[in-house]
């Protein structure tokens, strides 16, 4: 597998990569940039925001659902309007939103944590058909947020824990019991940070720190690592026409000597077939 630069321009903190299904074309976010990105016909593309912008879903074929660091919003790529849906810890200065994902019943689960690190200041909600629900709380770095083909499990993990957990779902979507261990990184001191699904179920994670995404069984086995260019690779996303293309953001930010590739957004054909983003229903 031949890893490409899929764009060049440096991400303080890249995240939140979504292959749009209809326009099939693939969007990201610049955190600590405060900007949503993306490429069209080969020429980049950019919005800035007042604030942290980190993970969306697509509405139709011009909007997405954004998670600021305030809350949700739905943004028209056209005309750049933005309108407000709900508010997630506006009042609390100290957090923003981090990773994110809209869910199989057209959902959307996003993550907060503290702006500064701050241990146990963040969250995690989901947001469905106008109902705002907070799931988990006292998390640190809330990652990994992703979901299993027939619809039985969520994925989430607190990045400091080191600890991928797995939720049951019930038919309407909304969490069924309590969470259980699916993936314990700690022995190899492995960060899980951003992740997919794919197709068979396996389980992608980019791995903060190894400049890699690893790959693991339904079962929590290793089965194999897209290794990348940069130390610091954050999130991973399939697309393409097949969706056989894993697309990986990376994070220059806290690098004391970054490579020239940290900080840009990579991709792969790798020749397994992911699962299509799905659509947030408002």
């Amino acid at each position: 597998m031949t890893v490409e630069i899929h764009d060049d321009r440096i991400c303080e903190l890249g995240e939140g990569p979504l292959w749009h299904p209809e326009r099939e074309q693939l969007f990201w976010f610049d955190i600590l940039g405060k900007r949503l990105m993306a490429t069209e016909n080969g020429a980049p593309q950019e919005w800035r925001f007042g604030r942290h912008v980190s993970a969306a879903g697509w509405v139709d074929r011009d909007r997405l659902l954004i998670a600021s660091e305030t809350g949700l919003l739905v943004f028209d790529r056209e005309s750049g309007a933005e309108i407000p849906v709900a508010a997630i810890e506006a009042d609390n200065p100290v957090t923003r939103s981090n990773d994110g994902r809209a869910d199989p019943w057209g959902g959307f689960w996003i993550g907060t944590m503290g702006k500064n690190f701050e241990p146990y200041a963040g969250s995690i909600w989901r947001w469905y058909r106008g109902r705002l629900r907070r799931l988990f709380d006292r998390i640190t770095v809330p990652n990994a947020i992703c979901f299993s083909p027939d619809r039985q499990w969520a994925y989430f993990t607190d990045t400091w824990s080191r600890r991928v957990m797995r939720q049951t779902l019930g038919s309407d979507g909304w969490p069924k019991g309590d969470p259980e261990l699916f993936l314990d990184l700690r022995e190899d001191a492995l960060n899980p940070d951003g992740a997919v699904v794919d197709a068979e179920g396996c389980f992608w994670v980019a791995q903060w720190g190894a400049a890699r995404v690893a790959r693991y069984s339904p079962d929590a086995t290793f089965l194999s690592a897209l290794e990348v260019p940069a130390q610091q690779a954050s999130c991973p996303a399939f697309g393409g026409p097949d969706l056989s293309r894993l697309f990986v953001t990376s994070a220059r930010t806290g690098l004391k000597d970054p490579g020239r590739d940290d900080g840009r957004t990579f991709s792969a054909e790798i020749g397994i077939k992911g699962q299509a983003e799905h659509r947030v229903i408002l």
